[in-house]
């Protein structure tokens, strides 16, 4: 039985190494390489009389001129419908990507549609930033929400001006890339120097050689060793699978419009005292219908009459000791009572005095 609880323990040990280590594919990317937004300007077709009112020129006159290039003539002041709405088509071109390769586009209205549900794209050219033609967009949209109305109500869920074409995007034109064989440089997306040195140690001790070496606060630069450079993609792929054990997030991340808060394990607050209780006032309109006796000369007069209510609620004093992880400050707010809006204002309120060790993003 000892043995067999012995046997768990080191299980668990290596399971946790294991999941502590991160590919330098996940925290860094190779400078070069990288996606390409593409846009487009097209015509959704086959709305049930959701589509772009008449109203709207932009749609009507593209209309016309799709029809024209058809060889089919019509006067801009006839043509009205409602299952037609213009858009714009965006995608990401992805590097090395090859003519025939597909893509998804997202489709967003820029009209007054109600929605985009069960229709069609027609053919959209996809541009670069520098105006060349790089993908070609079309198919039917798959849309994630609905617009429903009759009788002058109706039920709106999520967004259904917007939609999605798997794969709705062919590329048409090849983007070039050239990356130096030479060496390669490494972009890590978070400013921790720790894990600059820790990727270099580790490709270092990989290839036996002193190839990599921190080049900036957030880059590492790689050199190619002589037996590589016939084959260099080996090589990078050979060092982008290497793994490190990354430094643990000091950040707190809060969001005031939806009330989220995420926060790393690391993050730990100094001794500090927490009292939070609030103030609410309602304030009731009452409107009061006063009517003339009968037979008198009086008129009916209306009259409003305001209440005010003020409430404050007891505020709770709390004390936090030295060394407390963040997570263990949510947990004792969450068993007060505490909503995640007040915990917003309660963690500005910890950082401005200084007693939280860690960064504090609000976005």
């Amino acid at each position: 039985m000892r043995v067999r609880f012995l046997a768990i323990i080191i299980a668990l040990f290596f399971t946790y190494n294991v999941y502590a280590l991160v590919k330098i594919r996940e925290i860094a990317k190779v400078s070069g390489i990288r996606d390409n937004q593409l846009i487009g300007y097209g015509l959704v077709v086959g709305l049930n009389g959701t589509g772009d009112k008449s109203g709207t020129e932009f749609t009507i006159q593209s209309l016309v001129n799709m029809l024209d290039r058809m060889g089919i003539t019509v006067d801009k002041k006839k043509v009205k419908v409602k299952n037609v709405a213009a858009v714009m088509v965006t995608a990401k071109l992805p590097p090395f990507a090859k003519a025939g390769t597909r893509v998804d586009v997202t489709v967003s209205s820029i009209g007054d549609a109600k929605s985009l549900e069960g229709g069609t794209l027609l053919m959209t050219p996809l541009a670069g930033p520098d105006g060349k033609i790089y993908a070609v967009a079309q198919g039917p949209l798959s849309v994630g929400g609905l617009n429903v109305s009759a009788g002058g109500g109706g039920t709106v869920k999520n967004h259904p001006t917007v939609g999605r074409i798997p794969n709705g995007a062919m590329v048409e034109k090849e983007i070039p890339f050239s990356l130096d064989q030479d060496y390669i440089t490494l972009a890590f997306e978070r400013d921790s120097i720790s894990d600059l040195v820790k990727a270099k140690n580790v490709i270092n001790s990989f290839f036996k050689t002193n190839i990599a070496m921190v080049d900036s606060p957030k880059t590492i630069k790689v050199f190619v060793p002589e037996n590589y450079r016939d084959n260099f993609y080996d090589f990078l792929d050979k060092v982008l699978r290497l793994e490190i054990d990354p430094e643990p997030s000091s950040k707190v991340v809060v969001d005031e419009r939806t009330g989220t808060i995420v926060m790393g394990s690391d993050v730990r607050i100094s001794t500090v005292a927490v009292s939070h209780g609030n103030l609410t006032i309602k304030i009731t309109d009452t409107v009061e219908i006063s009517q003339p006796e009968p037979f008198t000369r009086g008129q009916t007069a209306v009259v409003r009459q305001k209440d005010v209510e003020v409430k404050e609620e007891d505020a709770r004093l709390m004390v936090i000791p030295e060394g407390v992880r963040i997570s263990d400050l949510v947990k004792a707010l969450n068993s007060l009572g505490v909503s995640p809006r007040d915990l917003i204002a309660i963690l500005q309120a910890i950082k401005a005095a200084g007693a939280l060790q860690g960064e504090l993003e609000i976005i």
